[in-house]
């Protein structure tokens, strides 16, 4: 999976070969084609499991602005830390103009992430300025942007998300973004 990960990670998933993943993992390939299918189905499988471990690793409990904020400075941080993660649904993104592999599982996790939200907003604790879905779409803009467009962050910004300095100052502008798009109207 690790070799996978990293060759779709880098060629995306029409610019992969499965002998080219077998010779970085050290297996035969028709191991792969057995276990796996074809690289669509291999694909499928490695942005499942970076999902997964995403969705468990930035979770959304959040009801109140501050809490809002902190989750959006966790996703920075994960984008940040692991950007495959972000590449990976960059190539999805631009390899399928329809239906996802996984959505419907992948759709459970969003909405119980914007439930939290819109429970919030009832509670009046957050915005009713956007709705909880539009919400949480914003703040994973806000949250990965630095990740998914380094070049223009930097034109923009003068700053780099290698100069440890300079990330804290971008995560703390996330943080600060979130909590004022999530605070009450």
């Amino acid at each position: 999976m690790e070799a996978a990960t990293e060759e779709f990670v880098a060629h995306g998933p029409d610019g992969t070969t499965v002998e080219r993943i077998a010779r970085r993992a050290g297996v035969n390939k028709e191991r792969i084609y057995h276990y796996y299918g074809g690289r669509a189905e291999l694909f499928a499988v490695v942005l499942r499991e970076q999902f997964a471990t995403t969705a468990g690793a930035v979770p959304l409990d959040a009801t109140e602005p501050d809490a809002v904020g902190e989750f959006a400075g966790r996703m920075y941080d994960y984008s940040r830390d692991h950007p495959q993660f972000v590449r990976l649904l960059m190539w999805e993104a631009l390899t399928h103009t329809g239906e996802v592999p996984d959505e419907d599982q992948r759709r459970a996790t969003y909405e119980g992430r914007t439930a939290s939200l819109a429970q919030g907003q009832a509670a009046g604790r957050l915005t009713s300025t956007l709705a909880p879905a539009e919400l949480h779409l914003v703040l994973l803009a806000v949250a990965a942007y630095w990740t998914v467009l380094p070049q223009v962050a930097r034109m923009v910004t003068g700053t780099s998300t290698d100069d440890a300095a300079d990330a804290a100052r971008q995560r703390a502008a996330v943080v600060a973004a979130a909590r004022r798009l999530a605070a009450p109207d």
